[in-house]
């Protein structure tokens, strides 16, 4: 690639050598290290490349080995002005194109990002955003340590960041903590709050660990929604196992029981199916630094159209990228028309709507022991319902009640005259 740029701008010529020995002259032109290149035979002679440079020696070859050399063609940037020398403002178009590409190359065009699944490209350039970092700064201002600070500040879940410039691309790669949930912040004076753990729905219970609090329930145990499981709540006892004061704290336990749960999902037994008509109207634009410059309309009097874009940037290389790109807007004209869903596909709808209902409950962490979910067609509307037996955790935060202890003090004041 770069040999062919230098023969480019050096220039070069093709020509066709004929006459009664052209072997001869190939071989002056290896012993004078004469460059040639593309050498093929045509007719009773060949043509070959070779520099410009290299053509203006070739007088005294040609004449030694007694062959004629006709000059097929020029190529090359010498050539290229001397075609266009008189077009002057053709060469100041390139000139100030050149000076333009210059001064897009001072900003940058794209952010980019890498490493991030769980907050999404939007979220993460509107927070840069809000602090000046956006598409169309100058590469000048671009506080890559800075941006990497604020990034590990906002977000506690990302463990390591890194912000660099390629071309007119500000390109930031995130890795984030894939086994922790992002911390949410608390006050402090809620983390004193004593607090119990209740039920928060009925069942029966199958597994109780406590960290920390009183349990108020065992294995086996019948509870309803609301009942204390764990309280946050410990009685001091004297000598006399009389309670004589509180001491709090928040409770923290596992508490597992056997749950029941309702299920039900509907569906109508047909659908509003999109047919296309074959109509469509196209709107070519050309978008300058946010100026949008539209070829056609695409507004027209479809009751029902569906609009798809397709948009294109420019850039030079793989990195370099300039505030223009083009695209086109297509409308589709469609109808709808009542589609009835079959019997196989109204099964196949329903069962994979429940495999994805217990799915996410197995997500949760609850633990499905059976059910009887059954799928039931009727003359309007097709329903999969029926009760599933679950084991889950079923503890939920309530505060803990204060309580005070009412002291008897022994009156002094009674006593006997003498």
């Amino acid at each position: 690639m770069i040999r062919l740029f230098i023969r480019y701008l050096k220039g070069y010529v093709k020509i066709r050598i004929t006459g009664y020995s052209p072997e001869r002259f190939l071989n002056l032109c290896s012993f004078h290290q004469i460059y040639i290149w593309g050498l093929k035979p045509v007719g009773n002679g060949y043509e070959m490349y070779l520099s410009v440079a290299d053509f203006r020696k070739l007088k005294p070859l040609v004449k030694k080995s007694h062959v004629r050399a006709v000059l097929c063609d020029r190529a090359g940037f010498p050539f290229f002005l001397a075609r266009y020398r008189k077009r002057k403002l053709f060469f100041a178009g390139i000139l100030f194109c050149i000076i333009l590409l210059k001064v897009y190359s001072l900003f940058i065009w794209d952010i980019h990002f890498e490493g991030n699944r769980r907050w999404p490209d939007e979220t993460l350039a509107e927070f840069l955003a809000s602090g000046g970092v956006k598409a169309g700064m100058a590469k000048s201002s671009v506080d890559c340590p800075g941006i990497v600070k604020d990034i590990r500040k906002a977000y506690n879940d990302i463990v390591w960041v890194s912000a660099s410039i390629d071309g007119s691309r500000l390109k930031i790669q995130i890795k984030e903590n894939e086994d922790t949930f992002r911390e949410e912040e608390t006050d402090v004076s809620a983390e004193e709050t004593p607090t119990d753990l209740i039920a928060s729905k009925d069942g029966v219970i199958t597994e109780i660990v406590t960290r920390s609090g009183v349990p108020q329930v065992h294995v086996g145990d019948q509870v309803k929604k609301g009942d204390i499981l764990v309280l946050g709540r410990v009685d001091v006892i004297n000598d006399s196992q009389e309670v004589i004061g509180y001491q709090y704290q928040q409770s923290d336990a596992d508490v597992f029981a056997d749950t029941q749960l309702t299920y039900s999902d509907t569906m109508p037994l047909s659908w509003q199916k999109k047919v296309y008509d074959g109509k469509k109207k196209a709107q070519l634009f050309l978008n300058l630094a946010g100026w949008k410059i539209s070829v056609g309309s695409i507004r027209s009097s479809y009751e029902h159209s569906e609009i798809s874009v397709q948009e294109t940037p420019l850039k030079l290389g793989e990195n370099f990228y300039l505030p223009v790109s083009f695209g086109k807007k297509t409308a589709r004209s469609y109808s709808f028309e009542e589609t009835a869903y079959t019997e196989e596909e109204i099964q196949e709808k329903l069962s994979l709507n429940f495999q994805r209902f217990c799915e996410d409950l197995e997500e949760k962490g609850i633990q499905i022991r059976k059910n009887d979910v059954k799928i039931h067609v009727d003359e309007t509307s097709a329903a999969a319902s029926g009760t599933l037996w679950l084991n889950e955790r079923i503890t939920e935060e309530a505060d803990t009640e204060i309580l005070t202890i009412e002291r008897k003090e022994t009156d002094e004041s009674v006593g006997t005259d003498h």
